[in-house]
């Protein structure tokens, strides 16, 4: 029996979704999947999913001691396939199925390729980072970074090629700034605190290797 949990202040929406899932001898998680690995899977698809990752329901899962995995198909019918510890850190966070639902999910992006999930962290006594990866032609990746209203963020894409953008996000879910081109690197004051989203993009019709550099001042 599927639970479906339905938009509504963060704090409430984890209470309605600890009730149903402690409550009921039919919720789909195992018995040693933790009610902390599934709120954590949760937390990280509102936070990058766009307005369908705001609500869905948990279709599988399997515990591991190391990460268990935990599949969510969420309100454009997107599976997400979310690999997490007991404690609730998602190690990983990636789209099994994607749907193309018109602003789903995937809304912003310019192809229709999978997407993934990475949070970044600065090194102890650093306010930056510097990351490294890659991309095929209409994939995307969003890269999730703390930080509080006032803050100033220092964003930069380095493609090795044409065709690479990016988004970035909000906590709430809007755009703080819409697509850009790679050549065009980003410092703004931000307006919320929590978890933003930049979500690179390999618009092209080949594979794209970058690097991405964070600040937070």
């Amino acid at each position: 029996m599927l639970k479906v949990f339905k938009t509504m202040n963060k704090p409430l929406l984890f209470i309605a979704i600890s009730a149903v899932l402690t409550i009921s001898p039919f919720a789909p998680a195992s018995a040693n999947v933790g009610q902390a690995a599934i709120d954590g899977c949760i937390d990280q698809i509102r936070a990058v999913g766009g307005p369908d990752g705001q609500s869905g329901a948990v279709v599988s899962s399997e515990y591991s001691e190391a990460n268990s995995l935990i599949m969510f198909r969420d309100a454009g019918n997107t599976v997400w396939r979310c690999l997490v510890s007991n404690d609730g850190v998602v190690a990983e966070l990636t789209v099994a199925q994607a749907a193309d639902d018109g602003g789903g999910a995937m809304a912003g992006s310019s192809g229709s390729g999978a997407s993934s999930t990475e949070r970044v962290q600065f090194a102890s006594g650093t306010s930056g980072a510097e990351l490294a990866g890659s991309l095929l032609p209409q994939e995307s990746r969003r890269y999730i970074l703390g930080a509080r209203d006032g803050q100033v963020l220092y964003f930069r894409l380095a493609a090795n090629g044409p065709g690479m953008t990016y988004v970035i996000y909000n906590p709430d879910g809007s755009v703080l700034l819409d697509e850009m081109g790679a050549s065009q690197e980003y410092r703004g004051q931000l307006w919320q605190s929590g978890d933003h989203v930049i979500e690179v993009y390999n618009t092209s019709n080949g594979a794209q290797s970058y690097n991405v550099i964070f600040g937070i001042e």
